[in-house]
């Protein structure tokens, strides 16, 4: 794993196993700050309360099995083989529990699957994502925030909105990163009230609501409630709006790494030296905010599922592209909703769910992760392109743009060689990502662009997340479809 016996952080791994450390070993009102035995500039918690349970909770079973793993000081840096299998059970048993039955129970809901070989088969393309395999097992996380956001699409398909709000509450609570999806959950309920009346079912339904979310907040919170220095001093980890615009931090030599609109742009414009972090906070914030407007509107006033699960794609990917403070794998909160609609644009969905893999290639290869890459991502590809014919979905109608194709009233002729050209750019995406990731893996960069690779890489990717953020805001404003369909009957 990246880092190993690499003093003196050594790497993401640690993190974890740290975490575990300062939750059993310290009191909760030391878990955030610092303090002589908590060093918040060593892997110091910068998550909501629920990793720090879930923390404490696999150090718990960690110090039944060896107690060096966790002990306070000593265990820094603690490397072994047993560890590192406990380690990637935790990761594992966290799948079982929470993603895997999201995604296999989402797979046989959809009308789409109605037999149970395509329903097997659409959850054998979502859990065969090389992302989120090489991040949660090679790079090391543990996938339950995403896990209880997708519970949570899974409950509103079946209008169970309480358990939905629940389950949502719950991926926030873990992970502060959630809230690249929490507009859509919020507008999507909003919109079913309105239509229900606020003046009658609607109203009910909101303040049920309403209170759902209060008293979930408060049950992950509580231990933290008494004091409003220990709200504040969480809150201040949760949101480091001092770091700026993006870390540094994060990659081994400017230029970035991250294939964001900010990153991107820093090659030309160093907008960390001549902007204040306050300014790029409020810059970030208000790019963000107009780029996913558009859709937030469409939902609240057509609330459908099929729009639902179409924004949180759009919704996420602009907040990667334009927030404060992302993270190369954030493309994983774009990633798993793309995974939800992969049955019904299968050839864009297969496309982009490559592209994000991709954009996380500088990450890989520094933790050896070059040829699982190579083989997730052919099995992947040949896995999408057997089950779902990918190739011959290629038309406007099979790419849901056959509503915009109609506005356009004849003005662009080049529709009719449209199947053409989107096949033509798939594979010329496809052959250029596969050439920069043997590059990046093998041909020495130039002794004058040593970050020539990687920095393309990013470039390349932010690129086509771009023209897929405009691609699936065509596809949601287009859409002249506002029922929720796509759920099952039964």
């Amino acid at each position: 794993f990246l880092g190993a016996g690499k003093p003196p952080m050594y790497g993401d791994y640690e993190a974890q196993r740290h975490w575990q450390e300062v939750t059993y070993n310290l009191p909760i009102r030391q878990w955030y700050f610092n303090t002589s035995d908590n060093n918040l500039l060593y892997w110091g918690l910068d998550y909501p309360p629920l990793t720090a349970y879930h923390s404490f909770l696999c150090a718990y079973i960690a110090k039944l099995i060896n107690p060096d793993w966790i002990a306070l000081h000593t265990s820094r840096g603690y490397e072994s083989q047993p560890h590192k299998l406990f380690m990637r059970t935790t990761v594992f048993v966290a799948d079982l529990l929470v993603y895997i039955p999201a995604v296999i129970l989402y797979c046989f809901s959809l009308k789409e699957t109605s037999t149970k070989k395509k329903a097997s088969i659409c959850a054998l393309c979502i859990l065969l994502y090389p992302g989120l395999i090489l991040i949660d097992h090679g790079h090391f996380q543990y996938p339950l925030s995403l896990g209880f956001a997708l519970w949570g699409v899974l409950c509103l398909s079946y209008d169970w909105d309480l358990l939905g709000s629940v389950a949502f509450c719950l991926a926030l609570n873990y992970k502060q990163m959630e809230l690249y999806h929490s507009l859509p959950f919020f507008c999507y309920l909003l919109g079913k009230c309105f239509k229900k009346g606020l003046k009658g079912k609607g109203l009910v339904l909101l303040t049920k609501i309403a209170g759902t979310v209060v008293v979930s907040f408060a049950v992950c919170w509580l231990p933290f409630c008494t004091d409003m220095a220990q709200i504040m001093q969480v809150l201040r980890r949760l949101f480091p709006i001092d770091r700026g615009l993006f870390e540094a931090c994060m990659f081994s030599s400017p230029p970035p790494r991250l294939a964001n609109i900010w990153c991107s742009l820093s090659v030309l414009i160093k907008i960390k030296n001549i902007v204040s972090p306050q300014t790029q906070l409020k810059l970030s914030f208000a790019v963000t905010f107009l780029s996913l407007l558009p859709t937030c509107i469409k939902l609240t006033v057509q609330p459908s599922l099929r729009g639902f699960k179409f924004a949180l794609v759009s919704c996420a990917l602009s907040f990667f592209l334009f927030s404060f403070q992302v993270h190369e794998k954030s493309i994983l909160l774009v990633s798993v909703p793309v995974c939800l609609i992969i049955n019904e644009i299968p050839f864009m969905a297969t496309w982009f769910l490559l592209v994000s893999t991709f954009s996380m290639l500088p990450l890989l290869l520094k933790d050896g992760l070059l040829l699982p890459y190579a083989v997730t991502m052919l099995a992947f590809l040949s896995v999408c392109a057997a089950s779902f014919s990918i190739f011959e979905k290629t038309s406007a109608e099979d790419l849901q743009l056959k509503p915009f194709s109609l506005s356009l009233k004849g003005y662009v002729s080049w529709f009719k060689s449209f199947p053409k050209i989107v096949r033509s750019l798939f594979l010329l995406s496809v052959t250029l990502m596969g050439v920069l990731s043997l590059a990046s893996a093998a041909v020495p960069p130039p002794h004058r662009l040593p970050d020539l690779f990687p920095l393309s890489v990013s470039v390349i990717s932010c690129l086509h997340f771009l023209l897929f953020l405009v691609y699936f805001n065509v596809v949601i404003l287009w859409d002249p479809k506002n029922s929720r369909s796509q759920k099952k009957i039964s």
